[in-house]
């Protein structure tokens, strides 16, 4: 529950400083700019142990027979983790400093570069990868099935980012953000409300 509701909070506040870093920008093409843009960086670097907490909950309540899906759901979350703090944590440190400050190609979140190529791979590749493995984990009853929908239009939605890719056209990649910052904070609400609704029949029990 705990890592639900962490989950829940940070994916709030992103969103919410998302709209305001794009509603600010002069042209839809720019990067978000400061202070907007450390803030952001600051929220990932925050939610990136609650997601992985979240995925080893969903193992822990996994059955047996989906104990293989939910263990891939955990690794591939684990790599987005590490990916994008790498990536995030680099740019808060070293992309203000004197000696990088010139290096667009390697800290510019304008495509193409380095840090922006990274932090592709981990949303819109090993995200969707971690989300699509525990689809099987829910499928008993209205709330795991409510979950499992908003677990697979995440996935899709965040796999759908990557074409941005392919077609050089970074606009395209918005339909990924909608994928794990609007959706997926929706089915880590619907978790943790499982949970609860679980720890509260036990409690009675």
């Amino acid at each position: 529950m705990t890592s639900a509701v962490g989950v829940v909070a940070l994916g709030i506040a992103y969103l919410a400083c998302l709209i305001i870093g794009l509603a600010s920008l002069p042209s839809p093409r720019d990067p978000i700019a400061d202070p907007w843009f450390t803030v952001l960086e600051i929220l990932i670097l925050a939610m990136m142990p609650f997601m992985v907490a979240l995925m080893v909950s969903v193992h822990a309540w996994s059955a047996r027979q989906n104990k293989v899906q939910s263990m891939a759901a955990i690794v591939f979350m684990a790599l987005v983790a590490v990916i994008t703090s790498a990536v995030h944590f680099a740019i808060l440190t070293l992309s203000r400093h004197e000696a990088f400050r010139d290096m667009g190609w390697l800290f510019s979140f304008s495509w193409p570069s380095v840090v922006y190529a990274l932090d592709i791979l981990a949303w819109d590749l090993f995200f969707p990868l971690s989300v699509l493995f525990a689809v099987p984990v829910f499928k008993r009853g209205r709330l795991e099935n409510g979950i499992r929908i908003m677990l697979g239009i995440s996935g899709v939605l965040a796999l759908a980012g990557l074409a941005g890719v392919f077609l050089n056209d970074m606009q395209v990649r918005n339909i990924g953000i909608v994928g794990y910052a609007v959706v997926f904070p929706v089915a880590a609400a619907l978790i943790g409300i499982l949970f609860w609704g679980a720890e509260l029949s036990e409690g009675e029990g």
